[in-house]
C-alpha cells in the first residue's frame, strides 16, 4: 500500500537512529502520511524528546545507538508511558534480539535494511490499533 493513502496529519512519530541515511529513507517514506516527525540520533535524546512531547504516538527505536542504546531508552519510556507503540529495528538481527526486544517493552521488531513500504505498513498496524 502507499503511504500517500494514510493521513497521519493529527499523529507523531519519534525516529530514534544514528544513522542519518535511515532517517532520510524513513522521513521521505512518511512524508506523504503528513506525520509530525521527530528525530533523536541516541537513546538519551529518544528519551528527551520524548519527555518534552509525551504526546509521541508511536517510535521506531533502533537498538544499536552510541550513548544510549535503543533497549535502555525503552525501558525509560516505559516508564513513563506503558502504551506508546515502540518498534524496534536493528542492522544487527541475531536470533534472540527480536526476544530481547521485546522483553524490554518493545511491540514489535523489524530487520534492516529498512523497506520502507513494510515500515509504513509496520507503522499503520500500531496506529490503526490507538483510540
Amino acid at each position: 500500500m502507499d503511504s500517500s493513502t494514510y493521513d497521519w496529519r493529527k499523529k507523531s512519530i519519534l525516529i530514534a537512529d544514528d544513522e542519518v541515511q535511515n532517517y532520510i529513507i524513513l522521513e521521505k517514506a512518511l512524508k506523504k502520511t503528513k506525520i509530525k516527525v521527530y528525530h533523536a540520533e541516541n537513546g538519551e535524546k529518544a528519551v528527551k524528546i520524548f519527555k518534552k512531547n509525551p504526546s509521541i504516538d508511536i517510535i521506531l527505536m533502533d537498538i544499536r545507538m552510541p550513548e544510549m542504546g535503543g533497549l535502555e531508552a525503552t525501558k525509560l519510556i516505559r516508564s513513563i508511558n506503558r502504551d506508546v507503540p515502540i518498534i524496534a529495528f536493528t542492522a544487527y538481527a541475531l536470533s534472540d534480539d527480536e526476544s530481547i526486544a521485546l522483553e524490554f517493552g518493545c511491540d514489535d521488531y523489524v530487520s534492516k535494511p529498512i523497506r520502507p513500504a513494510h515500515m509504513v505498513q509496520k507503522i499503520n498496524e500500531h496506529l490503526s490499533k490507538q483510540k
